[in-house]
């Protein structure tokens, strides 16, 4: 499993043997159940998670009810930015919605590695523009698509999702109620 996370670094940027010896050394691969709760809302992210299996979702409580925000899969970066780098205290939550394998990390680790070898440092700044470039994306949906539009998208790019993920929180993850997401997914159908 330790190879997901080696090849997806290799791809952004060529790393030696050693560096590659030295990540596979420290790497920390976890086991989670689906239900179990990666941050809560109000605490301090003191962790960073790279998925080799499983989905983990992102929301919001709002009014009492939870607003889905992302949902991140095999190869995907989970990190609540903010918190993480600021020492804040998180505005969400992050939950295994699938049985989860994930390699965690931390600031520590994470500074003890681009002391050893700097140009790791270089590589985590293209893994964070990736990061931020899905998330820049994400975000300018909501402004020009409509949530069928978003829909589509989601069912065209991530269809796996479908498979694993209830409907209420896809409805929720689009930005609409569970019937109109019926109502979406019946308008589709008869295409």
């Amino acid at each position: 499993m330790e190879k997901k996370l080696l090849n997806y670094f290799a791809r952004i940027m060529p790393i030696s043997k050693e560096e590659a010896d030295t990540i596979a050394a420290t790497m920390v691969i976890k086991h989670f159940k689906k239900g179990d709760i990666l941050l809560k809302e109000g605490q301090i992210s003191t962790e960073a998670y790279f998925v080799l299996e499983g989905c983990v979702r992102q929301y919001f409580i709002v009014d009492g009810e939870e607003k889905t925000a992302n949902f991140f899969t095999e190869e995907q970066w989970v990190i609540s930015l903010n918190s993480f780098s600021n020492n804040l205290p998180s505005n969400h939550y992050m939950a295994c919605s699938t049985d989860c394998y994930l390699v965690v990390g931390n600031r520590e680790k994470e500074e003890d590695l681009y002391h050893r070898f700097p140009k790791l440092e270089t590589v985590s700044r293209k893994v964070m523009e990736k990061v931020f470039t899905e998330q820049q994306e994400l975000m300018a949906t909501y402004t020009t698509d409509t949530p069928e539009q978003r829909y589509v998208k989601l069912l065209n790019s991530r269809p796996q999702l479908f498979q694993i993920i209830p409907q209420y929180q896809i409805a929720s993850y689009i930005g609409v109620k569970p019937e109109s997401l019926s109502r979406i997914r019946k308008r589709i159908s008869k295409r």
